[in-house]
């Protein structure tokens, strides 16, 4: 009975240190989630790279590392216009170390397919408005007898569903800019949908298409080199980088305006304290100097905001969009 006993009290020690162990990981864990203070952390970009949400994302990397105390990745997770990469983030655990930074394909897709593997009000949580991309349309000037918006239109109107054009995929903004300059102009131009905004440059300097319709950002550079001709950007004044490229305003066409918005969100349930943090960082470190001369630089329009604006933007974005798809009688995605 002694050595049985002694063993049986061995036992409950030894059963009652690895249930303190397990109480201890776990208050340490929950710690960790409530101040987002440490490990690794993961910025999910739903688009292939060299994107207008690649650039950005990889614009803030250094920065929020510097800032936040922690390593950080980015993971390009593309494909299904970008649901793919968005519902992984929806699935993650909520303790701040999953982020999706995204364009405005997060409120247009809820128009856009039949079924969404995700709901944007439900299952996240906005930590932040970021900078907004201009969207242009170029040409590869190789190819010729494409050199203006004039040119592209009389071409389109005599010859209707002959030319093509590159964009970042079906429900982006560049997109659906040119789906608003077919209802604004009567000139039809066939879509063929790359996974981002680089593969759809590409396709243009290839001389695979015979227009790129994307975000500034990932053109800007090739536009400047000469490589490509934006014929119209959507800003309202011409791109201090790009100023021989004239905007569709001047143009006669003030109502395509569409521009690529960012947003930076996370998991739904992840901590207020978490959001608030990250947020904060986020928008201290695009306020400065340094970081908004690179972001125009680059392509963007230097704005920022947190929570509540981007929560807003989403809300109004979501039903803009469904408006648009409807007027443009564009047919779900299956």
């Amino acid at each position: 009975m002694p050595i049985m006993g002694g063993r049986m009290m061995r036992a409950r020690l030894a059963a009652a240190a690895a249930l303190a162990t397990m109480v201890l990981a776990g208050a340490s864990g929950a710690a960790s989630a409530q101040t987002g203070s440490s490990g690794i952390i993961r910025i999910v970009v739903p688009f292939a790279p060299a994107g207008s949400s690649d650039v950005l994302a990889r614009v803030l990397q250094q920065a929020l590392q510097e800032e936040l105390k922690q390593t950080i990745i980015i993971e390009n997770r593309a494909g299904a216009g970008s649901n793919i990469g968005t519902s992984e983030v929806a699935r993650a655990r909520p303790d701040g170390l999953t982020l999706l930074l995204t364009s405005s394909a997060f409120v247009v897709n809820p128009a856009l397919y039949k079924n969404v593997p995700y709901n944007f009000a439900r299952d996240f949580a906005p930590i932040a408005l970021l900078p907004v991309a201009p969207n242009v349309f170029a040409v590869n000037p190789k190819q010729g007898g494409l050199n203006s918006l004039s040119d592209l239109i009389a071409r389109a109107k005599a010859d209707p569903q002959k030319l093509n054009y590159s964009s970042p995929g079906n429900g982006t903004t560049p997109q659906l800019t040119m789906e608003l300059f077919r209802l604004k102009t009567g000139a039809s131009i066939t879509n063929i949908p790359y996974s981002g905004g680089g593969p759809a440059t590409q396709a243009l300097m290839a001389g695979t298409v015979d227009v790129l319709s994307t975000a500034l950002p990932g053109a800007q550079a090739q536009i400047r080199a000469g490589a490509m001709k934006g014929i119209a950007l959507t800003t309202s004044e011409r791109w201090p980088n790009l100023p021989d490229v004239p905007t569709f305003k001047e143009l006669g066409y003030p109502d395509i305006d569409l521009n690529t918005e960012h947003f930076l969100l996370a998991p739904a349930g992840t901590p207020p304290a978490v959001i608030d943090r990250i947020s904060k960082t986020a928008l201290a470190v695009l306020a400065r100097d340094e970081v908004k001369k690179r972001v125009v630089e680059l392509g963007y329009l230097p704005k920022a905001d947190g929570p509540e604006a981007a929560k807003a933007r989403i809300a109004k974005d979501v039903a803009f969009y469904k408006d648009l798809i409807a007027k443009a009688k564009i047919p779900q995605i299956q």
